[in-house]
């Protein structure tokens, strides 16, 4: 058990006899009035996202996933397909249970699926991944000289801002968790 104010983005909490994934948490003190927690919460059975008042001294269950690491293999239309590189296992996930990965799924990328009493809830991505840039505007000279960025649309459809020095067919590191541009990868 945790208290209310201890809710981070990404965790998994059981509520109402249900798994939920905390999707956003501010801690509010308004006035002289209590503190609360204002949480959006989304249902990992049914994908519903809801809002949900926590009082700050309120205790949440924190959920205990177990976590194996995986490679990603290929896509076949919404299914994604992942193989336990120990047991050599594979399991297929929806992209309603990857949410907002989903455009970081690159081939042979390994990660963390999050299971729970055996079955799938989510995954872990690294912090960093590598991508090629398939399209984007003519990179310009001296272009670090200033810090206006462009559109860049990787491998697989993600739209990251780039720097001006950018061009097609290098390949950058993006953070996973902003979406954001971090470097040239050499």
């Amino acid at each position: 058990m945790i208290q209310a104010t201890q809710l981070k983005r990404g965790m998994c909490i059981k509520h109402d006899n249900d798994l939920y994934r905390v999707v956003e948490a501010q801690h509010k003190t308004p006035g002289n009035l209590r503190g609360l927690v204002q949480a959006k919460i989304k249902s990992l059975k049914t994908g519903a996202i809801s809002d949900h008042r926590f009082r700050s001294v309120d205790m949440v269950e924190r959920a205990i996933l177990d976590e194996t690491e995986m490679e990603f293999l290929y896509q076949d239309g919404n299914m994604y397909h992942f193989m336990n590189n120990e047991s050599f296992e594979q399991i297929g996930l929806s992209d309603e249970i990857l949410g907002d990965a989903v455009p970081y799924l690159i081939p042979n990328i390994k990660l963390k699926i999050e299971m729970y009493e055996d079955r799938p809830v989510g995954i872990e991505l690294p912090q960093t991944v590598d991508m090629t840039v398939m399209e984007t505007e003519p990179s310009i000279k001296g272009g670090s000289v200033s810090n206006v960025g462009k559109p860049a649309k990787m491998e697989t459809g993600l739209i990251v801002q780039v720097p001006a020095f950018i061009s097609e067919g290098e390949r950058i590191k993006i953070d996973t968790s902003t979406g954001s541009y971090v470097e040239r990868v050499r």
